[in-house]
C-alpha cells in the first residue's frame, strides 16, 4: 500500500469536509493544520475541492464542479461573485497587480468543464460553500481519488448535432457519485464523459469511461442509448480508450458506471501511484476481460453493441449557431487559456438573463471556452456589443480559437514554466504573424507546464510541455559556471481526436521558449507551400516525417535545437489542474 492509500485508510477522505469547517472557524495556518492532522491532510483536502498552492503558502486553489458544463445564469453569477470577492491576492504577492494580464480576482475554465479559483483562504471556504449550496453548486470531489466532474456536450439539448439530450444522464451519474462514501476512495482519479452528441466533443477517447450515442433494436423496437469506451487517458503513458461490446440504455447508465467504478475499486493497483490509473488496468486485463469483470458486477443485463451514431470530433462550439427552435441562437465565446475576470463572468451571467429567454444558460466547454444559450436572434447584436463579448469574441483567429493552457508555474508546484500569460500572448502574436489557409478556422495549440497533460497537449495540432532548458550562451549566462537556465518546452506535432485519432509525436525536445514562434513560422510557411487540398495542419505533420519537420523548424533564426532539459518541479501543492 502506498503512502496516499495509507492516509486514506487512516481517515475517510470525505471526513475532511467537517475538518475544513473546523479549520475555518479557528482560522488555522497551514502549519497548524499540518500539526493537527499530519501530512496526509493535504491529500484528503482534495476531496473538498482544495489544492494547496504550490508556491504561496497559506492559500488554496478551489475547484468547482459543473456537470456537463451546464450553469444556470444564477449559478454563473454566484461563481463570478465568489471569484470577485474571494480569489484576491494579498499585497505581499502583488495584490491587484499580481498578474500582468489579468490582474486579480480571476477564474479559470478547465478542460474538464470545472471552474478554478486561486488565493482562497481557509476561513472563507464555509461562506463560499453556503452560497454554493443555495444555487446547487459544489466543490466536493472536485479533486482526489474519486469520480471527478462528469463531462458532457456543452450544447446538449440545443441543436441537431446530437441524437438525444444526455444532460439528464450526466446529472444523474454526477449525483450518484458525489458524497457517496462507497465510491469516494478509488485507486486513483476516475473520469467519465457522457454524451448524446454525434461529434464527441466530450472527448470519450481520452477518459476512463466514455458513453457515446448509439441505437439498438430491443424486442422489435429501436432505442437510443450508449456505446462504451474505457481506459483512455493522457499524462505519462497516454492511451486511447478501448471499445466494449456493450449497449447501455439511458436508464441503466448510473448502474453501469457504478459497476465500472466497482471493478476499478476492487482490481485497480493501490501500490504504485505511477500506474494506478484505470487505463493501466484496462491495458493489463484487455478490453474483453475488463468487460467480463464489469458485467459480473452490474445488476442489470446489458445488451451487446448496436449501431454507433458517432460521426467524428467537433472540438469546439465557438461562434453563433442555430438552435432547434426557430429564432433562437447560442453563442460560443473564445476565452484564450480559459482565464477571465470574476466580474466578467458575472456580466456574462447577466447577459444570459438579459438577452436570453427564461431557458437561457451559460455552458462551459472542454476547450476552456463558454456558451450563452437561448438567445433570440433579435438580441444577438446587443449581446455581441457588450464589453465582455467584444473581449471574448465569437469569431477569433485560428490560434486564439485553439489555444489551451494549464495553470502552470504561477500556482502549480509541478509547473515548470509559466503558461497562461504565455499562451495568450503567443496566440495573439501567431494570429497576427501567420497567414493560415482560409478554410482552416482553428489550429489547436495546447501548453502544459509539465508532463501531467492538464492542457491535453497530446491531442493538439501543436503541443507543448514545460521544461527548464540549459543553453550554451556565455553572454546570457546566469552563474559563474557559465550555465544559462531558461524556460523552454518539448515541442509536439500532429495530434487529434475523432475518426483519425492519434497522439502527437514529440518532434523536438528542450526548445527555448523564445525560439518557438520563429519555428512555428517556418513550419506554417512549409505547410502553406506543400499542403494538399483541404489538408489540415495535423494531417500535414503526420504525412511529413519527423526529420523533415525538425529540419524545417531549424531554418528559423533562433536557437531551436540548442537546449538541454534541466530539472523539474514537485511538492506540497501538486498538480492544480485537470490532467
Amino acid at each position: 500500500m502506498n503512502t496516499v492509500e495509507r492516509w486514506k485508510q487512516e481517515k475517510h477522505p470525505l471526513d475532511v469536509i467537517e475538518d475544513v469547517e473546523q479549520y475555518a472557524a479557528e482560522e488555522l495556518s497551514f502549519e497548524e493544520i499540518e500539526d493537527r492532522a499530519d501530512d496526509g491532510e493535504w491529500e484528503r483536502l482534495k476531496w473538498a475541492g482544495l489544492y494547496a498552492h504550490g508556491r504561496q503558502d497559506g492559500y488554496f486553489m478551489m475547484r468547482t464542479k459543473v456537470p456537463g458544463g451546464y450553469l444556470s445564469p444564477e449559478q454563473a453569477e454566484v461563481i463570478g461573485e465568489v471569484a470577485d470577492e474571494y480569489a484576491t491576492a494579498p499585497e505581499e504577492y502583488g495584490g491587484e497587480e499580481q498578474n500582468d494580464i489579468w490582474g486579480d480576482a480571476f477564474l479559470d475554465i478547465t478542460t474538464r468543464q470545472d471552474v478554478q479559483m486561486h488565493w482562497i483562504e481557509i476561513e472563507d471556504v464555509p461562506e463560499i460553500w453556503q452560497r454554493y449550496d443555495e444555487v446547487g453548486l459544489t466543490t466536493v470531489q472536485g479533486c482526489g481519488d474519486s469520480a471527478r466532474n462528469v463531462l458532457g456536450c456543452p450544447a446538449a439539448g440545443l441543436d441537431d448535432h446530437e441524437c438525444f439530450d444526455a444532460q439528464p444522464v450526466v446529472d444523474a451519474v454526477s449525483e450518484f457519485f458525489t458524497k457517496n462514501r462507497e465510491y469516494a476512495n478509488l485507486p486513483r482519479k476516475f473520469k467519465m464523459t457522457i454524451t448524446g452528441c454525434r461529434q464527441d466533443c466530450a472527448q470519450s477517447q481520452i477518459n476512463d469511461v466514455g458513453l457515446t450515442p448509439a441505437r439498438r433494436e430491443i424486442d422489435g423496437e429501436q432505442y437510443y442509448g450508449f456505446h462504451v469506451r474505457v481506459g483512455g487517458g493522457l499524462s505519462d503513458g497516454p492511451r486511447m480508450a478501448s471499445d466494449l461490446d456493450v449497449f447501455v440504455p439511458p436508464a441503466d447508465a448510473v448502474e453501469f458506471c457504478r459497476a465500472v467504478a466497482q471493478t476499478f475499486k476492487e482490481l485497480g493497483d493501490r501500490t504504485n501511484r505511477g500506474v494506478c490509473r484505470m487505463r493501466y488496468l484496462v491495458q493489463q486485463m484487455g478490453a474483453e476481460k475488463f468487460e467480463e469483470a464489469v458485467r459480473d458486477r452490474c445488476t442489470v443485463d446489458l445488451p451487446t453493441q448496436g449501431t454507433d451514431c458517432s460521426e467524428g470530433y467537433r472540438g469546439d462550439h465557438v461562434g453563433i449557431h442555430d438552435q432547434r427552435v426557430d429564432g433562437l441562437k447560442y453563442v460560443g465565446f473564445n476565452v484564450i487559456a480559459g482565464r477571465m475576470g470574476g466580474d466578467e463572468f458575472r456580466r456574462a451571467a447577466h447577459a444570459a438573463r438579459e438577452y436570453g429567454t427564461e431557458d437561457a444558460s451559460v455552458r462551459l466547454a472542454t476547450d476552456q471556452n463558454f456558451l450563452i444559450t437561448h438567445v433570440p436572434e433579435r438580441n444577438i447584436g446587443n449581446l455581441l456589443n457588450t464589453p465582455f463579448a467584444r473581449k471574448y469574441q465569437p469569431d477569433p483567429g485560428p490560434f486564439s480559437r485553439g489555444a489551451v493552457g494549464c495553470t502552470g508555474s504561477e500556482f502549480c508546484n509541478y509547473g515548470i514554466i509559466e503558461t497562461k500569460n504565455r499562451v495568450r500572448r503567443w496566440a495573439k502574436a501567431l494570429d497576427r504573424r501567420i497567414d493560415v489557409p482560409d478554410e482552416i478556422d482553428v489550429v489547436r495549440m495546447h501548453m502544459s507546464g509539465c508532463s501531467a497533460s492538464c492542457a491535453q497537449p497530446q491531442i493538439a495540432d501543436i503541443g507543448f510541455r514545460g521544461e527548464t532548458v540549459q543553453v550554451d550562451d556565455p553572454e546570457g549566462t546566469t552563474n559563474e559556471e557559465g550555465d544559462n537556465i531558461i524556460e523552454g518546452m518539448d515541442f509536439g506535432l500532429g495530434g487529434s481526436l475523432g475518426a483519425d485519432n492519434e497522439f502527437l509525436d514529440w518532434v523536438e525536445h528542450a526548445v527555448p521558449a523564445d525560439a518557438v514562434i520563429p519555428a512555428l513560422e517556418e513550419l506554417f510557411e512549409a505547410y502553406a507551400d506543400e499542403r494538399t487540398d483541404g489538408e489540415r495542419f495535423y494531417e500535414w505533420c503526420r504525412r511529413v516525417d519527423n526529420d523533415r519537420l525538425r529540419s524545417v523548424m531549424r531554418r528559423a533564426d533562433a536557437n531551436v535545437d540548442g537546449g538541454v532539459a534541466h530539472g523539474d518541479g514537485g511538492g506540497r501543492g501538486e498538480v492544480a489542474d485537470d490532467d
